[in-house]
């Protein structure tokens, strides 16, 4: 369900089978080669795969830029769904503050093809709107392109 005015969705139908698009999204060696927009990069992935594990990711800027939050997983379905967020670091311990909450959904759509849903849950209007501001669109579009190009080489 979406709430237009707090959450960011990009869907699309990817030339890939949903099983190579969920070890690009689990595996952290092929999570690393997708994962942000180039010229930016992951350098370092950690991925336990359920609930209350650990998802994070360390993002750096083509000009020495770096990002990186802990959060946690709130839900797996193993090659279906995975939702994942910032509000909590591992061993539920809460974060300082909290930006969003992210689903990702994988469907068969058929002909070796998957139905890919990535929806950003914002706890305000404001974070949408800042989250949107920063390249939502752009940047988890390109990265979606860089997802369906690794996953076709699996």
């Amino acid at each position: 369900m979406t709430d237009v005015e707090r959450d960011l969705v990009l869907t699309r139908s990817l030339d890939a089978p949903r099983p190579a698009l969920w070890r690009c999204w689990t595996e952290p060696e092929l999570l690393k080669q997708w994962f942000c927009p180039k010229p930016w990069f992951v350098s370092e992935a950690r991925i336990d795969l359920r609930a209350g594990g650990e998802f994070f990711t360390l993002m750096n800027g083509p000009n020495g830029e770096s990002f990186g939050e802990p959060g946690v997983f709130l839900d797996v379905e193993e090659g279906r769904r995975l939702v994942f967020t910032d509000a909590f670091r591992p061993g539920w311990r809460p974060s300082g503050r909290a930006f969003m909450t992210a689903e990702v959904l994988f469907e068969d759509a058929g002909a070796g093809k998957t139905r890919y849903t990535a929806r950003a849950m914002h706890w305000s209007a404001e974070a949408r709107d800042e989250h949107e501001k920063m390249g939502f669109h752009e940047g988890w579009g390109k990265a979606t392109d860089q997802l369906e190009a690794l996953a076709r080489t699996l």
